[in-house]
């Protein structure tokens, strides 16, 4: 076991998960290590994707592009990435993820103190590795949180919640991009998830509350990635044609500018979700397969929407008993219960 002496750390590189909604879920670590060290560079190596919402949070310094594919071991270029890492010396890694090959970067970076939970036979690798409580850390941002902290010590509560800042000038600029008005308040709709379809409430459900919504005076948008481009099509198809389907016209940093002129976001457990929460939207979170037992939205403005079955929470990416109804037995009408009513 590594000796940590705060006053000896003044740059630290944390390696981020893969996610978007788990890289917004790190934001109260980044937090808390600059309360802890005000003077830290904090650099993040992440995937290209996640890039421009670390480069919202003010804690982090640099962003380094982590260029590996999702589960790609890629031994050789690891090993050289950790060696070009070496001439910015850095004092502390934190590796966020469990895995192996993400605890391999800092190893060949010779960074002299290496936190991260144990996992994977990483010991070695890991020189400050810290056993997991899972019954005393239940969250996963609370798991993050606590690798900000001295081994042994609890992780200081209440912790900060995940927040993004949008400026007015922002909010216009990518509104004047995209060709949209704020003149109607909106409606944001994020039928994707990437882990898959079993997070996913159905389209014609979609579909049905979008006609709901436009009838009490909204606007609807539809936001994601080109994958879930034909999602927002049916949608649109199904008697919305004045439904703006966004997906895949978007990158991350205008999901995020869109997404914080709101007045109402509808989502699936998903990385926009989170996204949606550190902006403080209000929000309906649709929850099948998963649980917000580990990853609920961190704001006082969500609400969450799930169906109690015996079979969920499954963590599976599709049903496995092929009936769905986590899913299918959340109708249109419970959620349209929710849709908070529009000022006179």
């Amino acid at each position: 076991m590594a000796k940590i002496d705060a006053r000896n750390i003044s740059k630290i590189l944390v390696i981020a998960p893969s996610w978007v909604g788990d890289t917004m879920l790190i934001h109260p670590m980044l937090v808390r290590l600059k309360q802890r060290l005000p003077d830290s560079f904090i650099d993040v190596l992440a995937p290209a994707v996640t890039e421009d919402l670390l480069k919202q949070m003010p804690e982090v310094s640099n962003t380094i592009t982590n260029p590996f594919l999702h589960g790609s071991l890629q031994l050789g270029a690891r090993i050289s990435l950790g060696m070009q890492l070496r001439s910015r010396y850095y004092d502390q890694a934190i590796v966020l993820p469990n895995s192996l090959k993400s605890a391999l970067v800092p190893f060949f970076a010779g960074i002299p103190i290496r936190t991260g939970f144990v996992g994977e036979m990483r010991y070695g690798l890991l020189n400050d590795a810290r056993k997991l409580d899972k019954n005393a850390l239940p969250l996963m941002v609370e798991r993050f949180a606590q690798l900000a902290e001295l081994p042994r010590e609890a992780i200081s509560r209440p912790l900060p919640q995940p927040r993004l800042l949008v400026s007015d000038e922002q909010k216009k600029s990518v509104l004047a991009k995209h060709g949209l008005t704020i003149e109607k308040p909106v409606a944001i709709f994020c039928p994707g998830a990437e882990y898959g379809p079993a997070k996913r409430w159905p389209i014609p459900y979609f579909a049905e509350l979008a006609q709901r919504l436009q009838q009490q005076g909204y606007a609807v948008w539809i936001t994601g990635s080109q994958k879930d481009r034909e999602i927002g099509d049916k949608i649109m198809a199904l008697g919305n044609a004045d439904t703006r389907n966004l997906c895949g016209t978007t990158d991350l940093a205008d999901a995020v500018a869109l997404l914080s002129c709101a007045s109402l976001v509808v989502t699936n457990d998903s990385g926009l979700m989170h996204v949606a929460a550190a902006l403080d939207r209000p929000m309906l979170a649709l929850y099948g397969s998963s649980s917000p037992n580990f990853t609920p939205p961190l704001s006082k403005n969500a609400h969450i929407l799930k169906i109690d079955l015996p079979c969920s929470p499954c963590f599976k990416r599709e049903c496995p008993l092929k009936h769905f109804k986590c899913m299918t037995n959340l109708t249109p009408q419970m959620v349209a219960e929710h849709i908070p009513a529009l000022p006179e």
